[in-house]
């Protein structure tokens, strides 16, 4: 097999792989600050419960996903040698503002957050989980806007064949920015409120004794899920004028592409400059989950009622419905990531450039390596959050309170 096409494969198995876990990630996260932010307020415990229940199996997920991410990043420095050489002076600066500002801190406000039950104040405990829940997002946006320059690159200058960053703004004006960091947010959303509403389904279809908490965190999710899939086809869609703008040979050949083709041609020369059919296939899928789970709507007024819950009906619809977010947020991605071929950089520097030079052997079991691993990260992941979520929340190990401790034992006094 040709070695751009094992580095292409083992990019998609690997982002693909670790962007389930951020979306997850992403979307409880944001649930979570919510339920913990009512238990300060209210004071009521059934909050509190909720909140270390979906807690725990957020941060299950939380330390995979790191795993998955470190994977990624060895194989994206390996087999990508040509992007680091060329582009890494633009495109490193959001990654590394990603790593250094966002994730660091995120992950020291979830340590302080795991650890920090019954020994910080509630308020203190609170608003580390919304800085963890913020940088979250921080780091969201900046890996978007790394991801935009690619789309669409801007504010820079080749200077001795290497791309300079000039303009910094410009980043972060990005026209292939806004709606993009828009639709991955909402996704998430949609994502962990379909979750939320799944486990909670599986439970109230086992008449589980939690039936009031497990409703509250039912209507939680379907309501977070309504919401989500709402803004997903409104900045989905709405992304769809500025891509016939800055990629013109992305979902279509009019002039301006033709134009653009012929420009390629005379600089880098003749080759295919459009896009696989994968990427409008992908779209095309996509946008069908899309419209799917817009149905959700029409789960609101129903299970609202107590006696509507109790049919389980719609319960399997919420619970057999599960994977389709995690797919169409895989297929978005492939489209928003093939749609760009045959560029890393789009105009700017050819895929065939940007892989490593080597031989084929090595990048196949590169890819068989690196897939196994991140394949069994996730099928662990997915293990011990089906465990954990199957316990229920009587008393679930994050956020219990330390066990008083027991006196020692004294013996008897020796007889002379």
């Amino acid at each position: 097999m040709d070695t751009l096409l094992l580095a292409r494969l083992q990019f998609a198995t690997t982002t693909s792989i670790h962007f389930l876990f951020v979306v997850v990630t992403l979307g409880l996260v944001t649930l979570l600050v919510g339920m913990q932010t009512a238990w300060v307020l209210t004071g009521n415990p059934r909050w509190e419960r909720l909140t270390r229940y979906w807690g725990q199996l957020y941060v299950i997920n939380y330390v995979l996903g790191i795993a998955t991410g470190i994977v990624m990043e060895f194989q994206f420095g390996l087999n990508w040698s040509g992007l680091s050489r060329y582009v890494g002076n633009v495109f490193g600066a959001p990654l590394a503002i990603e790593t250094l500002v966002a994730f660091f801190l995120e992950s020291t406000f979830l340590g302080m957050w795991i650890f920090g039950w019954h020994r910080l104040r509630r308020g203190v405990h609170l608003a580390l989980l919304w800085g963890v829940a913020l940088t979250a997002y921080a780091s969201a946006f900046w890996i978007m806007v790394a991801n935009s320059w690619l789309q669409h690159p801007v504010g820079y200058e080749v200077r001795d064949g290497i791309a300079h960053l000039t303009d910094f703004g410009a980043l972060l004006t990005n026209p292939s920015l806004g709606m993009a960091f828009g639709h991955v947010v909402s996704a998430a959303l949609l994502v962990g409120g379909m979750l939320m509403a799944a486990v909670s389904a599986w439970h109230l279809i086992r008449r589980t004794p939690d039936f009031v908490l497990f409703r509250t965190s039912l209507r939680i999710g379907l309501v977070t899920a309504a919401l989500a899939i709402t803004l997903v086809q409104g900045f989905g869609f709405a992304q769809f004028g500025p891509v016939g703008q800055v990629q013109p040979t992305k979902f279509g050949q009019g002039p301006e592409a033709q134009e653009l083709v012929a420009e390629w041609t005379t600089r880098f020369g003749p080759g295919d400059y459009t896009p696989p059919v994968l990427a409008n296939v992908g779209l095309g899928f996509m946008i069908l989950i899309g419209l799917t789970l817009g149905c959700v709507w029409f789960l609101l007024p129903l299970l609202f009622q107590d006696w509507v819950i109790r049919l389980r009906f719609p319960l399997w619809l919420i619970l057999l419905a599960l994977p389709l977010p995690f797919v169409a947020v895989i297929l978005g991605w492939i489209a928003r990531e093939v749609g760009r071929q045959p560029w890393v950089a789009y105009g700017l520097l050819p895929t065939e450039q940007a892989v490593s030079p080597v031989g084929a052997p090595v990048m196949l079991a590169s890819l068989i390596g690196f897939s196994l691993l991140l394949g069994t990260l996730a099928v662990t992941n997915w293990v011990l959050l089906a465990r954990h979520a199957a316990r229920g929340a009587d008393d679930p190990a994050l956020g219990r309170p330390p066990a008083p401790p027991t006196e020692p034992a004294h013996p008897e006094p020796a007889l002379a």
